[in-house]
């Protein structure tokens, strides 16, 4: 039976407390003692005494998000001449490199820790040539976001697939990513991100031995202090299906599961994180986020290196697409899907949300 909150009254026992003698009074009917005796529990234990006030919550909160824990990814295109909106990803752009500084100067000031860049060539070819071009949009973005906020960290997306005209992740023969003739490609790519100015390198092709291939390139030509983000736990996702507008790298044939991970493979997973630690990898990556909180727990129970997630474009757009039908508050489900991201075990979280949720976060 249904008891409407006008008629629920606490009969109060005679000695004036609530505890055992307590009762349920509808109407002139009382329903009886109704508080349990739980030994070691309730009602001594009532954990609702912490949550009575923000001031009580805020105390002894098990999990804080801050500006410093986010990556921004940015579109850094040498198509466009001016911000260009991607219209999947609604309050995302793809940049030119003549408004990059401006923006990297207000991402710093929000505080957000790291951009990580993703470039789009005005050609693309078979080994995808433009990737390690000194002029190319990445390069001269980092140059660019270097003198306007020094302070703020440069991570570049290594990978060939906005680069080759297949829109593969690698050297293309007989139909299939050709994956060591493949390494040599990243390794030309991230030499040219380092000389530029980058401060770390993420690989995200998910060819086997490419952190292997890359610390060994970096070491050589003397960049032995740089450190590689792994995108190691990458899974073969249908989450990626905006990114891939903004970046314009939707692969010309076929698709990417013959070398990104079954969705299905959890122990797989930690295997790839442990040869990306083996051979090299100061940060490791799951990605995505949300459908894979059980991989990121996972990895941080095993593994103390830093622990970064992406908050890829398509969860991006599902909460974007929500709150803009009003079946969602935007402010609060961003920063709950953040939360739960931390909480899973990231230290980093690259997300778009990032300026929306540091002004929010400034505003707590």
């Amino acid at each position: 039976m249904s008891i409407p909150d006008t008629e629920r009254q606490a009969a109060v026992g005679a000695n004036g407390s609530d505890g055992a003698d307590a009762s349920i009074v509808v109407g002139n009917a009382a329903l009886g003692t109704r508080t349990p005796q739980v030994a070691g529990g309730f009602p001594t234990l009532r954990l609702r005494r912490l949550r009575r006030s923000e001031g009580l919550r805020r105390m002894v909160r098990e999990t804080s998000l801050n500006a410093a824990d986010f990556i921004y990814p940015l579109f850094i295109s040498e198509v466009v001449q001016e911000p260009t909106p991607i219209g999947s990803m609604p309050g995302q752009y793809q940049w030119p490199v003549s408004a990059i500084a401006r923006q990297a100067e207000e991402i710093a000031r929000l505080g957000i820790g790291a951009v990580l860049l993703f470039g789009i060539p005005a050609e693309k070819d078979e080994i995808g040539s433009s990737a390690w071009n000194e002029q190319g949009g990445v390069q001269q973005a980092i140059r660019a976001i270097k003198d306007a906020a020094p302070e703020l960290v440069v991570v570049t997306d290594v990978c060939m697939c906005e680069y080759t005209s297949s829109g593969h992740c690698g050297l293309i023969r007989h139909g299939e990513v050709q994956n060591d003739e493949t390494l040599e490609l990243l390794a030309r790519e991230a030499l040219s991100h380092v000389a530029s100015g980058a401060d770390i390198v993420a690989p995200s092709d998910m060819m086997d031995g490419r952190v292997a291939a890359l610390r060994v390139a970096l070491d050589g030509q003397g960049f032995s202090d740089t450190p590689i983000m792994a995108y190691s736990a990458k899974f073969a996702s249908a989450f990626y299906g905006p990114f891939r507008e903004a970046a314009e790298s939707t692969p010309q044939f076929g698709d990417r599961r013959a070398y990104q991970m079954d969705p299905a493979n959890g122990r797989e997973a930690l295997r790839e994180v442990e040869l990306d630690i083996g051979e090299g990898a100061d940060i490791v990556m799951v990605k995505p986020a949300l459908p894979y909180l059980d991989v990121l727990a996972r990895v941080r129970d095993r593994w103390g290196l830093p622990l970064a997630a992406y908050n890829v474009s398509g969860e991006y757009a599902m909460l974007k697409a929500a709150a803009a039908n009003g079946w969602l508050d935007e402010r609060r489900a961003t920063l709950e899907t953040l939360t739960g991201i931390k909480r899973a075990g990231a230290d980093l979280i690259i997300t778009y949300h990032a300026p929306d949720a540091a002004r929010w976060l400034a505003e707590e």
